[in-house]
């Protein structure tokens, strides 16, 4: 992974399905090209959803971690809307 500053960084925490996905989405229509986006959650059905969402779309999972519930995601937005 590259050493780029994540551009935006949402908090998604506390909320269940399918709120983070839908959050996700959100905040990626936000952002530019190549700009990467985190989502913190702690709903477990994040780490099926948003992956599952990602490899669907022109968006790319560049890291994701767990540790205790918590789960981090860092996403490049791609070049077209989805």
């Amino acid at each position: 992974m590259s050493d780029q500053p994540i551009d935006l960084q949402i908090d998604a925490s506390s909320l269940q399905c399918p709120m983070p996905l839908l959050k996700t989405r959100q905040a990626l229509r936000h952002l530019k090209p190549g700009q990467l986006l985190e989502v913190i959650a702690t709903d477990a059905a994040s780490a099926d959803d948003i992956p599952a969402y990602l490899r669907q779309s022109c968006h790319e999972l560049v890291r994701m971690d767990e540790n205790k519930g918590h789960y981090a995601f860092v996403i490049r937005r791609g070049e077209q809307e989805s």
